[in-house]
């Protein structure tokens, strides 16, 4: 058993120090493409480099730390890794876990001596929240060879600050972020540790989840502009209240989530804005976000489609406009069986129970298991929350979850070149 080389400390120590990288004020928030998510990639390479290994970084802001083999073989590698970035006043555990958990990893097989085959590959990817530029997995799309210089110009922020712009303010390069792709012909098989962001195994009092299905994700960005008059002078019958219809749009939205066609079907208006924002004016614009997600390809996109549908007869009938913007699109993504089976393997191994599951938050390793074989292990989250500064995963946790991982990549390490 692998177990006792992980350390329950070193993780607190970990998920403290990033933790401490934070705008202030409750839960944590390190945004994308922001000064302090720079900073959290200088923490791990710090980590990574004490560690002996090599770490560089790719033009779109990944960070990627390996360790080389130690027999002197010329195999694919292997890796593990999350992401940085945080929700607004999130919390201390998503994607920090993932990459905490890959220091450990990397720890635990340095300190150990244990024998590498392959290279294995820590990586901490930037951008991977979509709360900032509405699009998530940014780091990790460009690895997959999704990104192109265009598209990161096209995407911006809610002070119009566009993902190109943020990222040359740092000193990376959007407009070589083609080069960040990887070769698939380099990589063996990626395993991302990640928060449950869920209830399902604290409730069944299991430490592991073994993800087989990533659910997709549909985002839009929709303004609607009616007119903005004064409250007190301007009869009910006259008005093009934006908000009003705006109110009818979100409450279609969980109608339509909620009807027997969607059984499974998740959609949330996480952000409504208005203007002009005064007590005593009529709302003349209202800017809000939809999120889509669902395990079905299909009935994902015609979810969209029938929201926009809706969303026109609502505006038509109120006398408003409507500017609908596709702002992301990830299918939902089923990850290999047979690595699947390695970490259902390793936990056994290791004496810990679990479920297989399916994922309803969006991940890295959507994006890059278009490039390499794709698993991952989910650890409890305390009440099922997300998202909230009351995240909370413990350290007992943290490193079964770790335990696993460790487990995992070795039999990944003693695999073949042919059974890839």
């Amino acid at each position: 058993m692998v177990k006792t080389l992980v350390r329950p400390d070193n993780i607190d120590r970990l998920i403290a120090r990033f933790a401490e990288i934070s705008e202030g004020g409750p839960g944590v928030t390190r945004l994308a493409y922001s000064p302090l998510e720079r900073e959290a990639h200088a923490v791990f390479a710090e980590e990574m480099t004490r560690l002996g290994a090599t770490v560089t970084g790719d033009a779109v802001g990944n960070s990627i730390a390996e360790l080389p083999p130690t027999t002197g073989g010329q195999m694919a590698a292997i890796g593990t890794g999350s992401h940085l970035d945080s929700v607004p006043v999130g919390g201390r555990f998503d994607g920090i876990a993932g990459v905490c958990a890959g220091i450990e990893v990397a720890r635990a097989v340095v300190e150990a001596g244990l024998e590498r085959n392959r290279p294995w590959r820590i990586v901490a990817f930037a951008a991977e929240e979509g709360a900032r530029f509405g699009q998530a997995c940014n780091g990790s799309r460009a690895v997959a060879g999704l990104s192109t210089p265009e598209g990161l110009a096209a995407l911006h922020d809610k002070n119009g600050v566009t993902l190109a712009e943020a990222m040359r303010s740092l000193g990376l390069a959007p407009e070589r972020c083609r080069e960040a792709t990887w070769d698939r012909a380099d990589w063996c098989a990626f395993v991302e540790l990640h928060i449950e962001q869920g209830n399902l195994l604290e409730s069944s009092g299991l430490p592991i989840g073994v993800v087989d299905v990533i659910s997709g994700s549909s985002r839009l960005l929709v303004r609607i502009e009616g007119t903005a008059s004064h409250t007190g002078g301007t009869p009910m019958y006259l008005r093009r209240d934006a908000l009003a219809a705006a109110a009818e749009c979100v409450l279609v939205c969980e109608r339509i989530a909620g009807d027997s066609r969607h059984r499974g079907t998740r959609v949330t208006v996480g952000r409504l804005e208005v203007q002009p924002g005064s007590v005593t004016t009529i709302p003349g614009e209202v800017v809000f976000s939809v999120d889509v997600r669902d395990l079905d390809n299909a009935r994902q996109r015609e979810t969209v489609e029938e929201l926009i549908g809706r969303f026109g007869g609502i505006v038509e009938r109120r006398r408003v406009r409507l500017v609908v913007e596709r702002t992301g699109d990830t299918s939902p993504v089923m990850l290999p069986s047979w690595l699947a089976g390695e970490i259902v393997s390793a936990a056994g191994a290791e004496g810990y129970a679990y479920r297989v599951m399916s994922s309803g938050a969006s991940h890295d390793s959507q994006q890059v298991n278009r490039i390499a074989p794709t698993g991952m292990i989910f650890v409890p989250s305390r009440d099922g929350l997300s998202h909230v500064p009351q995240e909370w995963t413990t350290s007992e946790e943290l490193s079964a979850g770790a335990a696993v991982l460790l487990a995992t990549l070795l039999r990944l390490d003693a695999r073949s070149e042919a059974a890839r």
